[in-house]
Formats: C-alpha cells, sequence, structure tokens
C-alpha cells in the first residue's frame, strides 16, 4: 500500500515545490533539491505527514468528533466537494467566514435559517410574497446555501481541521488557534509550516495532488467512523473542539512544539502500521 500510495504522489506531481525565490526558509526541512529554479520536495516527508494525518484524523473520528477540509482555492473546490462529501464529513469551498468557529453560535442561526428559507421554497417557491421579497429572500437563500452548505449537518465544534494552502486559510487557521482545534494543511514550500500542527509538505496549486491527499484523508475519516462505540457518538459536547485532551494546554501556548512531539511518538508506529 505504500508503494503505492508513493507512486500516486509523484505522479500527481506532489514533490514539486513552488520557485526557490519565493520559498519560507521554515520549509528548509522538508526540501530535497532544487531544479530548474523550482524547489522539490522530499517525498518521505510528504509520506510522513500523511501518515501522521491519516493516523490522527482515524483517531479523531473514532472518538466521536467531526473533522472540517477547508480549500477555497479554485483547484481545490471540486475535489473537496466530492470527496469529503462522500465521506458525509463537512467542508468550506467557497468562502471562510469569520467566526465560522469562534462565533459558531451565530453561524449555526444563519443555518437555522437556511432551513426556514428552503421550507418556504418548498411549500409554494414563495408565491405567497411579494415579487421584491420573493427575489430577496432567494437571493439570501443562494447565498447562505453558498457558503454554509457543506457544514450544515455540523452541529458542534470539529476535533480537527485539514486546509489546502496555508496561506490561503490563513483565518480559519487563526480561529483554530484561538480555540485550541488541532490543524493539518497541505502546505507548499511558500507556507509557514508553523502555523499547522501536522504539515503535509507538497504541491498545494496541482489539483491531482490535492485529490490523492483529499483521498487519503478520506479513507482515515471512514475508518475512524467504523472504529466509533456508540457511547461515543453522543459523547462530545458542542464546546468539545479539539483532538486529544492531553494537547489542549500545549496548544494554545506552544503550537509547534506539541507539532513536533506528536510526530516523534507516533509517525514511525504510524508508518509502520501502513
Amino acid at each position: 500500500m505504500a508503494n503505492t500510495l508513493v507512486q500516486d504522489l509523484i505522479e500527481a506531481g506532489i514533490h514539486f515545490g513552488q520557485r526557490a525565490s519565493g520559498w519560507n526558509p521554515k520549509m528548509g526541512a522538508y526540501i530535497y533539491g532544487k531544479r530548474n529554479g523550482i524547489h522539490i520536495i522530499d517525498i518521505k516527508e510528504t509520506v510522513k505527514g500523511l501518515l501522521l494525518a491519516k493516523k490522527f484524523i482515524a483517531k479523531t473520528v473514532g472518538a466521536g468528533k467531526d473533522v472540517v477540509f477547508v480549500g477555497t482555492k479554485r483547484q481545490a473546490k471540486s475535489v473537496l466537494e466530492q470527496r469529503v462529501g462522500d465521506a458525509k464529513m463537512h467542508y468550506v469551498t467557497e468562502r471562510w467566514l469569520g467566526g465560522t468557529l469562534t462565533n459558531f453560535r451565530t453561524i449555526r442561526l444563519r443555518l437555522k435559517r437556511l432551513e426556514e428559507l428552503e421550507a418556504i421554497q418548498n411549500s409554494d417557491n414563495f408565491a405567497s410574497y411579494s415579487k421584491k421579497m420573493e427575489s430577496q429572500l432567494k437571493r439570501e437563500l443562494a447565498k447562505i446555501k453558498r457558503n454554509l452548505d457543506g457544514i450544515r449537518k455540523m452541529d458542534k465544534l470539529p476535533g480537527a481541521i485539514v486546509v489546502i494552502d496555508v496561506k490561503h486559510e490563513s483565518t480559519a487557521l487563526k480561529e483554530a488557534r484561538k480555540l485550541g482545534i488541532p490543524t493539518i494543511a497541505l502546505i507548499d514550500t511558500d507556507g509557514d509550516p508553523e502555523l499547522v500542527d501536522i504539515p503535509i509538505p507538497g504541491n498545494d496549486d496541482s489539483m491531482k495532488s490535492i485529490d490523492v491527499v483529499v483521498r487519503e484523508l478520506c479513507l482515515a475519516v471512514v475508518d475512524g467512523r467504523q472504529q466509533r462505540q456508540p457511547a461515543g457518538e453522543s459523547s462530545g459536547s458542542g464546546d468539545e473542539s479539539s483532538g486529544p485532551g492531553r494537547d489542549q494546554p500545549r496548544r494554545s501556548r506552544r503550537p509547534q512544539t506539541r507539532a513536533n512531539e506528536m510526530a516523534s511518538q507516533e509517525v514511525v508506529e504510524g508508518a509502520s502500521a501502513q
């Protein structure tokens, strides 16, 4: 399986980074070399990060918590909607609304409003309203659905967040950090790995590389759901927003230290298990 995964990653071009002139020196540990002015990502580091992320996601979902996938860039949208939708997990592919996590109650109210508008649409298609009001309600419905449809079934804060491109999804990462929610990211050579707990170094501009990574992470979601116990489904409360409890205090004080600890303790075991 590991050989097949490596082959899929290479064929997807996940090892091609950004131009060397625009790199982030913090990504130096994940870079193998340079060719024609382009940084080449160490595929071993990619596999290591991916296996660690899969193990963490399976553990998180198995504990009864959910994962939110965030990818609002064009290359990630269709991949997330298909892969994550098939895995019956939550996703954001349009625009990350400020406060999606930190002001979660307001987001839930907007989703409730979406249900109200859909009920009106299904009953008489807004025929009982004036033309002006009908137009306003339809625009409101389209806007809420476009922005929040992927998280409409998320009734509590997630146990982890997966983002495609840390530079593109900085707002989501900041909210997750504020709440102590563990983060996973597909991160290119121009990104900052210290912004996330589990970096997966790789090309975050290629639809093929995004697809392979999201595919593997969604398989981990499915595995984790199969491990859920009946009690685990209802054990998580709305304010349980992170992974294992022992990681919580460290996350808020020294996020990168926690990521290093997780990598050193689990990646060898995770790789051998695959």
